[in-house]
């Protein structure tokens, strides 16, 4: 199973995304775990596929990459239009094309 770890500052805004990921999901037959944390709390987690910064983390992006891509985790910043309309569907449709992207 897949699994996907959002990340903003307190790990609560991303929590209605996760949600509609979820559903998007399930409306695929994707088995996958999709779960948010903030900031202070990614840093002790290296058990994923791939994690999505929200934009108002987007700082983050440099110092995640250099810790987490040698470990064969990719980062990447949600896109803001995707995050401001809460389009699930798309940003799990990204999350996936990143992580296949990594695999090959």
């Amino acid at each position: 199973m897949k699994k996907i770890m959002l990340v903003c500052s307190a790990g609560m805004s991303t929590s209605l995304l996760v949600t509609k990921m979820k559903k998007a999901a399930d409306g695929q037959n994707i088995e996958i775990e999709i779960f948010a944390v903030s900031e202070a709390d990614s840093k002790n987690r290296d058990d994923v596929d791939i994690i999505l910064l929200g934009p108002q983390v987007r700082f983050l992006l440099g110092s995640m990459k250099s810790r987490m891509e040698p470990k064969g985790i990719p980062v990447a910043v949600i896109d803001s239009i995707k995050y401001g309309t809460m389009d699930g569907k798309a940003v799990l449709e990204d999350a996936l094309k990143l992580i296949d992207e990594n695999i090959k």
